[in-house]
């Protein structure tokens, strides 16, 4: 993203249902890791969500252990936490695009994760993008988590379950006329 841009800000949902989240972190830089679960837990302790943590070696154990907490079912979303420099070698590239990857695969399987694995070249990048007072990319990533469980939640419900006032503003592609799904 460019220097001083910002996306237009999106309300983060709250939840009256319970919802669970696993934050899976990696603290292979600790002070970069401590500010990203600083405001990833807090951005789901405002939505009311309950959290666990799971810590892992390192970027590239991030998706694994995603998908195999995915399998117990206990969970409906999943913050991807960690930092990744770059180095002297190519192995920078490697960790990167098989995180990415891998945390994609896993989205488009389903699953709600929002990607808060920081790819920077220095430390002083590191540093401004993890300050939950600042940048808060943490708090980001949890809640792009947070949003996809609620879209995940909102897909799941046939027409006749939905709301009215969900049902007068979803429409069906192809439809005549736009109508209301009802």
């Amino acid at each position: 993203m460019a220097t001083g841009m910002k996306p237009p800000p999106l309300t983060p949902p709250v939840f009256d249902v319970p919802t669970r989240v696993l934050i899976v972190v990696s603290p292979y830089y600790q002070d970069i890791a401590a500010q990203l679960l600083s405001g990833a837990e807090a951005a789901l302790s405002a939505a009311r969500a309950m959290y666990e943590r799971a810590e892992v070696p390192g970027a590239l154990e991030i998706p694994t252990t995603i998908a195999l907490a995915a399998r117990s079912g206990a969970f409906d979303g999943y913050v991807a936490l960690g930092c990744v420099m770059r180095g002297e070698t190519t192995h920078y590239e490697t960790v990167c695009n098989d995180s990415s990857r891998g945390l994609m695969q896993l989205g488009l399987a389903g699953h709600c994760i929002g990607n808060g694995i920081l790819t920077v070249e220095n430390r002083d990048q590191a540093a401004v993008r993890a300050d939950a007072t600042g940048q808060n990319k943490g708090g980001g990533a949890a809640e792009a988590a947070l949003h996809l469980i609620a879209l995940a939640r909102r897909f799941r419900l046939s027409p006749p379950d939905l709301p009215q006032e969900l049902q007068d503003e979803i429409r069906l592609a192809g439809g005549h006329g736009g109508s209301a799904v009802g």
